[in-house]
């Protein structure tokens, strides 16, 4: 791992972004990493557009700020492309991760990302619908996520997000969010 990655997570209120934040600086610190996770919200309700931060280090993170250009940007709700300068928020060789159905050589060829920016995608909305029955496209994306950066290990987040979801919910929640976890990691293209 490079000193520090930082991540941006965009979202809408209420998708959890900053769940998915905040989850994922706990998970690796469960791996013997610094990291901090944050956000960011603009007006305060459902369904308007905000931001999470998630960094991680080898090293301690003593930077205390919104990020302005990330390592990778994890998109939960793709019509926020057309109002984010997301692509503008990320470094020239960053990742991009995007919930959509679409391949990511048609998302590339619509954001008209450079070559440097790699692209990934994967239908976590449909992911999370099948597997928690609800549209909660995050914790779909922290499988995405660990499988294109590897910054973490997939066992790693399967047993924190079993921890963490099993102080709150019920077994079936759980393990849906297990199921779905496992299997954007699977299926991230």
């Amino acid at each position: 791992m490079k000193k520090m990655t930082e991540i941006i997570w965009h979202g809408r209120g209420g998708q959890g972004a900053k769940t998915a934040a905040t989850m994922l600086a706990a998970m690796a610190i469960h791996e013997g990493k610094y990291s901090q996770g944050s956000p960011e919200y603009g007006p305060e309700r459902q369904g308007a557009p905000m931001k999470g931060y998630t960094r991680i280090s080898s090293d301690p993170v003593r930077i205390h700020s919104s990020i302005r250009e990330g390592d990778v940007a994890v998109v939960l709700d793709a019509t926020l492309l057309k109002t984010v300068d997301v692509l503008g928020q990320l470094k020239p060789d960053g990742v991009l991760i995007v919930n959509t159905t679409k391949s990511p050589d048609e998302l590339r060829a619509e954001l008209g990302a450079p070559p440097s920016v790699k692209v990934y995608t994967v239908d976590a909305t449909g992911i999370s619908i099948a597997e928690l029955k609800r549209n909660l496209p995050n914790t779909p994306l922290l499988g995405a996520l660990v499988k294109v950066t590897g910054i973490l290990s997939l066992d790693t987040v399967v047993e924190d997000a079993r921890v963490k979801f099993g102080k709150k919910f019920s077994s079936d929640v759980v393990e849906g969010n297990i199921r779905a976890i496992e299997r954007a990691y699977r299926e991230v293209k």
